[in-house]
């Protein structure tokens, strides 16, 4: 069994991290924008420091970001060039919304991603479209302190029926979260979650999420009785966490890790608190209030596939093991001594991928789509001015490679692939420019210097081949 005719090859991106553009078009303030390149930004997106208006002491790169806003004609026609099936993409809340709970959305904010999705209808694209990628109006926050408050769902789902009603002509892919595990690593980012001193943050995470979980359910319930072709994804951030070694404790911490991020399908895939998560929260006290009906609602609308991103895989251990940190998607982990690793200091194991895709499969048998996957690396122009970014392709291939044989060999069933940022854009963990991903060179550097130029680099035209052999050209 090879890859299906129909698989959908892409590439992904967030809206706060390539539109730019956020005083433009009546747009909103979103969390996003307020968290700043530079030391402060870990403080700042795990919600330890709380930050709601910019200031003149930091650099905001969303603010600019690539300029998607100004570029994205430009921007989807390479993304034909390249082939691409599928463009998954975020909707900025603020841009519908400005302060999240008007009663009308705004109507600048719609016509500019109708005119997005008639350009990818131009290239024969389809939009997967995300509408909660780490973006929650400030001004929600300043009235209910982001998602602790229940009162998010409605604002959310006020958010999702304009999507899907004004929408429902061009878009049948949706996701309701991004990475929703992460609002236990990067609340504010993840949720608008900031915190006061003395509070219990692990029980304002898990009551966030329960709030996130149960609006999530009601999108998926929603966009079916809209359109009866939409299907609704969930998306966790994904990578299989391996025991640093066979010590029954490395065992059962790497077992426990999992159990952390998988809690978050297991909700949305299955529609019930597991035992194990139950358990731990009741004994810990942060068990979150359920109202009467929550628990009918995600038994009864559970999602329609899984998606997830893939970096990297963890290694994990126990207390008392002596091992060295390695770095990873804002998640850190023991150093796997096995493994080669990014400039980032991200682990990079292609056969992670396959184990990854293997235990999602078996754990909840839906259709699976992984929409984000990429390097993030230095891409220095050369005298002529092309980027030769071998090293992108390598890793590319190697996880295209993996991808692959969990289909074909393994059984996974397998909507789709779409690399992360197709075109260059800012880092979501650092802020930073210059962890480049694209296929696509952006002139503009650390500094917010920069013509914002695109420029192909070679690995373009290696997926771009990818695309056309449906995977079996990896060059």
């Amino acid at each position: 069994m090879s890859l299906r005719k129909d698989f959908l090859w892409g590439g992904a991106s967030a809206a706060n991290q390539c539109e730019g553009g956020i005083f433009e078009g009546g747009r909103g303030l979103a969390n996003v924008d307020v968290c700043p390149a530079g030391p402060d930004r870990s403080d700042i997106i795990t919600g330890r420091r709380k930050m709601l208006a910019m200031d003149k002491e930091h650099i905001y790169p969303a603010a600019t970001a690539v300029d998607f806003y100004h570029h994205f004609q430009e921007d989807i026609r390479l993304m034909g060039e390249m082939g691409f099936k599928v463009y998954r993409m975020s909707i900025a809340w603020t841009r519908i919304f400005p302060n999240g709970d008007e009663e009308e959305p705004n109507e600048a904010g719609m016509a500019f991603y109708e005119a997005i999705f008639q350009e990818c209808r131009k290239y024969g694209i389809q939009p997967l479209v995300t509408i909660s990628h780490f973006d929650c109006p400030v001004g929600l926050i300043e009235k209910f302190g982001g998602w602790r408050s229940r009162k998010m769902i409605d604002c959310y789902l006020r958010l999702c029926k304009v999507l899907f009603t004004r929408f429902q002509e061009y878009v049948v892919y949706w996701l309701n979260f991004n990475e929703i595990n992460m609002i236990l690593h990067a609340p504010f980012m993840g949720a608008g979650l900031y915190f006061e001193l003395g509070e219990d943050e692990d029980a304002i995470k898990y009551q966030a999420a329960h709030h996130e979980l149960v609006a999530g359910a009601l999108a998926v319930k929603m966009a079916h009785e809209i359109n009866p072709e939409n299907k609704v994804g969930c998306m966790f951030a994904a990578g299989s966490a391996y025991p640093y070694s066979c010590r029954p404790e490395d065992v059962w911490e790497a077992l426990v890790t999992d159990q952390e991020n998988y809690f978050f399908v297991d909700v949305q895939a299955r529609g019930y608190y597991p035992a194990y998560a139950r358990k731990r929260l009741e004994r810990r006290g942060i068990l979150p209030a359920i109202e009467p009906g929550d628990e009918e609602i995600l038994k009864s609308y559970p999602v329609d596939f899984i998606s997830f991103s893939y970096y990297n895989s963890r290694c994990i251990a126990a207390p008392g093991n002596d091992s060295e940190e390695a770095e990873g998607n804002l998640f850190k982990s023991a150093r796997n001594p096995y493994l080669k690793f990014s400039e980032w200091g991200w682990p990079i194991d292609p056969m992670g991928l396959r184990i990854t895709l293997n235990q999602v499969y078996d754990r909840y048998q839906k259709p699976l789509f992984i929409v984000e996957n990429g390097l993030g690396a230095i891409d220095t122009p050369d005298e002529k001015g092309e980027i030769d970014d071998g090293y992108r392709i390598d890793y590319l291939r190697e996880h295209i490679r993996a991808m692959k044989e969990a289909v074909e060999k393994d059984g996974v069933d397998l909507i789709g692939y779409t690399s992360w940022g197709p075109i260059d854009l800012i880092s979501a963990g650092s802020g930073e420019m210059k962890k480049r991903y694209g296929f696509v060179y952006v002139d503009k550097q650390e500094d917010g210097s920069g013509t914002l130029a695109r420029r192909k680099k070679r690995s373009f035209y290696w997926y771009q081949r990818v695309i056309e052999t449906n995977g079996e050209d990896l060059g």
